[in-house]
């Protein structure tokens, strides 16, 4: 069992990774791992990785897939279960002593198994953007517009257009505002808006982001 939890910290988008148990060992980190008890199911033995981890458990914890290649795992297991852990912004803490948030695009050394199984996490979340409010796990329960544009434009990778993201989130109906209001820093404060999906028939439950894109370096 390979837990890949993700949270932001800033604007990149974080990795939990734990210490190996062997100083000797070629990686010196690795996702949160282990097998499961024969008294628990496999979803029930992620919670108990997870929160062994995280020191709570994550806002979303999702199967991933099976990873039965013959790539260097850090116990040497045949086959892994990969799972997402979603991990809202600000709730990221305590970890367990041997445990660290590195940048997803900058993680340290670890199994090539491993690795594939954070590669492939990050694919399935941004095939599922347009398609399902996973966003908003990463998010508290009440957020700024623009909090809400650094997540999406972390878990895609790019830019996104201020104008067209919120003609776009407004399309979507997927938050409602809010009373309260944020200062960010100069200019007047923002409105805080919560996730409240309105239903319409045959409606998506994503943003789409055609004609939304920018550059990330741009």
């Amino acid at each position: 069992m390979d837990i890949v939890s993700l949270t932001p910290h800033g604007r990149r988008l974080t990795a939990l990774l734990v210490r190996a148990d062997d100083p000797r060992e070629k990686e010196r980190w690795a996702l949160p791992h282990d097998v499961p008890r024969r008294d628990e199911t496999i979803d029930e033995a992620a919670v108990r990785i997870e929160r062994a981890a995280l020191g709570a458990p994550p806002g979303l914890l999702e199967q991933l897939a099976a990873f039965g290649d013959r790539r260097r795992h850090p116990s040497n297991a045949h086959v892994s279960i990969g799972y997402i852990a979603l991990v809202a912004s600000g709730s990221d803490g305590p970890v367990a002593d041997q445990a660290a948030w590195y940048p997803v695009d900058e993680l340290p050394a670890i199994a090539p198994r491993q690795r594939s199984i954070v590669e492939a996490a990050m694919q399935a979340i941004r095939a599922r953007l347009d398609q399902s409010p996973i966003a908003f796990r990463l998010l508290p329960p009440t957020f700024t517009l623009s909090q809400l544009q650094e997540i999406y434009e972390l878990l895609l990778g790019r830019r996104l257009h201020k104008a067209s993201f919120r003609r776009a989130l407004h399309a979507s109906w997927l938050v409602e505002p809010t009373d309260e209001w944020r200062s960010e820093g100069r200019g007047r404060p923002a409105q805080l808006f919560r996730y409240a999906p309105r239903r319409r028939r045959g409606s998506r439950r994503g943003v789409r982001f055609e004609g939304v894109s920018g550059s990330l370096g741009g």
